[in-house]
């Protein structure tokens, strides 16, 4: 790749704009000024065409035009004030003033992520809102906010993974400076800031990249269609956009860590793996405070997270789905799709995930029909994110609902306990801290041609699954929307003010927690866990009786009068606990 960087977008410099825009198949690219000239573009190298002019500025408006093809936005927009349809805007990334130079980041073993949607967090569903909220999240003892993806997108609502302007924040949400504002002030409250980013797949509407190069091979297939070109002809091209893409957010936005998203659907059989490059590329072109490239990706794979230089790809981490979905099966009963592999879930079982960070490590899996996972003893505990719920997890049922609409509430507290515990990287999903009622619905707005035929896919989905009766709520309806926002007075009155009291502690306690673990299943739904000097017993269904060690001091159980308002507590002696329902109890082994 070039040294040259940003390569792809407007770039303002002295008093000219430089623009480069990569169209390898065009015999002729142009530049449309919004009120100024069109002017011609030189082809510099490998298909890249550049102009630098002093008839544009910040905040000049520009379009391309492709041979007599356009006007296209430019594929590489910084920002796209009338829609991804519209106009793209010339933004100087050096007009805005940092206050973060002293900000040393959050090393990934110190990681407690919050996940959000900046549309759905907030009544407002703005950069500013999340802004104004960074205290309370401090406060909450969470270390890391992961933004679901902020690409802009047609219509004015969407969950973000239908991009269709790679390097421009969301103009439903905000400006790019209030981005950077959001960012800054997260720094300055101690707080990283993740980014979802989507290199998968292009969005269905508005994804003008196409137009420009082979962004699209026919090679693979993937649930979206026809797969991102990462190793046919002309994929030079388009891995050194979405490499670029990475440094842009990284380095304009100070952002602490990628978010990647469904890596298992990056087809590459190039000798150097796409991530492999991207992870070299960070390393390269990132200076400062650490920055965290996290994988969501199904297959348990070991090479991701393994050092380049022994033949994996260099990233920091990966999404971990089995400790999520042994205990939905376990405490909700969940037995479709792939659920399926995980039926006769034990204590047992989610005790070796705990250990090693996934259970599935080659076994065979039904739902996929093939083997799956590798063996995760190269793999440290916090090179793994886990999660009792995350966006997919609500989102992707038919209905939007959480786990609290699935399980008991002392089931929920009990859970809470155990993800805030794991050695491995909690995620929780906005809400999560005081069990919100509102439910996470999939929403979009795209138009009058797209809409009804998502709207009926979203219906096809889920029709013949068993024993939901009810109508999907329609993606394209705006109060689909308006039910998955937070309600901001819930976690003030009870039962909600409990647990949020109980997040507040766990995460509190969690800092505390010895980087020693051990775990055991004393019976098919119960698990210890040692974390020196902290000794955790979880009761995971029903009752339970547990030993203990000999007069260790209880810190807190989740059956305490602060935590619901209609405790059972449960019995403890000198050496044991008696749960009269599900719970979880932490105490000092002195």
């Amino acid at each position: 790749m070039t040294d040259t960087f940003p390569l792809h977008g407007a770039h303002p410099h002295d008093d000219a704009v430089t623009f480069r825009v990569w169209a390898p198949a065009a015999d002729t690219v142009t530049l449309d000024l919004e009120d100024g000239p069109s002017l011609p573009l030189s082809e510099a190298e490998d298909g890249l065409f550049e102009h630098t002019t002093d008839a544009a500025g910040s905040g000049t408006r520009y379009q391309f035009r492709l041979d007599e093809d356009g006007p296209f936005p430019d594929p590489a927009s910084r920002f796209q004030p009338e829609g991804v349809h519209g106009p793209s805007e010339v933004i100087d990334p050096d007009a805005y003033e940092w206050s973060d130079a002293d900000w040393s980041g959050v090393a990934r073993e110190d990681l407690v992520i919050y996940e959000l949607h900046v549309g759905a967090f907030t009544d407002a569903g703005s950069y500013e809102a999340v802004r104004e909220q960074l205290a309370y999240l401090n406060d909450l003892g969470v270390t890391a906010i992961e933004l679901m993806p902020v690409h802009d997108f047609p219509g004015d609502r969407n969950w973000g993974y239908d991009p269709a302007a790679w390097f421009a924040p969301a103009r439903a949400y905000g400006r790019p400076e209030d981005l950077r504002r959001l960012v800054d002030a997260a720094h300055q409250t101690g707080l990283a800031v993740i980014l979802d980013v989507i290199y998968n797949h292009l969005g269905p509407d508005g994804a003008y990249a196409n137009a420009f190069g082979p962004f699209l091979t026919d090679k693979y297939e993937t649930p979206w269609g026809p797969a991102i070109n990462l190793d046919d002809e002309g994929a030079a091209g388009v891995r050194r956009f979405f490499v670029d893409n990475a440094l842009h957010w990284l380095r304009e936005y100070h952002v602490d860590g990628l978010r990647l998203d469904a890596t298992h659907a990056l087809h590459d059989e190039s000798e150097t793996h796409f991530l492999a490059e991207l992870s070299a590329a960070v390393d390269e072109h990132v200076d400062g405070s650490a920055r965290h490239l996290i994988a969501e990706d199904h297959r348990n794979l070991n090479r991701l997270v393994q050092p380049r230089d022994e033949g994996g790809y260099g990233l920091a981490a990966v999404w971990s789905d089995d400790l999520h979905h042994q205990l939905r099966v376990l405490t909700a009963g969940d037995a479709e799709g792939y659920y399926r592999d995980y039926q006769g879930t034990t204590a047992a079982d989610i005790a070796t995930t705990i250990r090693d960070g996934w259970f599935f490590r080659g076994e065979h899996s039904e739902h996929l029909d093939e083997t799956r996972g590798t063996d995760p003893d190269p793999v440290g505990p916090t090179q793994c994110v886990v999660f009792i719920q995350n966006h997919d997890q609500v989102g992707n049922r038919p209905t939007g609902n959480r786990l609290t609409d699935d399980v008991s509430p002392a089931t929920y507290r009990a859970l809470s306990v155990l993800i805030c515990v794991v050695p491995e990287v909690p995620l929780l999903f906005m809400g999560q801290e005081w069990a919100a009622s509102t439910p996470f619905q999939f929403f979009t707005d795209h138009n009058e041609e797209l809409g009804p035929s998502v709207t009926e896919g979203r219906k096809e989905e889920f029709e013949d699954f068993s024993g939901f009766e009810g109508a999907v709520p329609d993606p394209q309806a705006p109060g689909t929307f308006e039910r998955s926002v937070l309600d901001w007075d819930e976690p003030r009155r009870p039962p909600h003010d409990g647990v949020l009291a109980l997040y507040h502690d766990l995460l509190a306690l969690r800092p505390r927690l010895g980087d020693e673990v051990r775990v055991e299943a004393p019976s098919d739904t119960t698990l210890l866990l040692e974390r020196p000097p902290v000794h955790i017993a979880v009761n995971l269904k029903e009752t339970a009786d547990l030993d203990l060690p000999p007069d260790a001091p209880v810190l807190l159980h989740t059956e305490q009068g602060g935590y619901t308002p209609a405790p059972r507590p449960p019995a403890f002696t000198e050496d044991a606990v008696s749960f009269s329902r599900p719970g979880a109890a932490v105490l000092r082994r002195e």
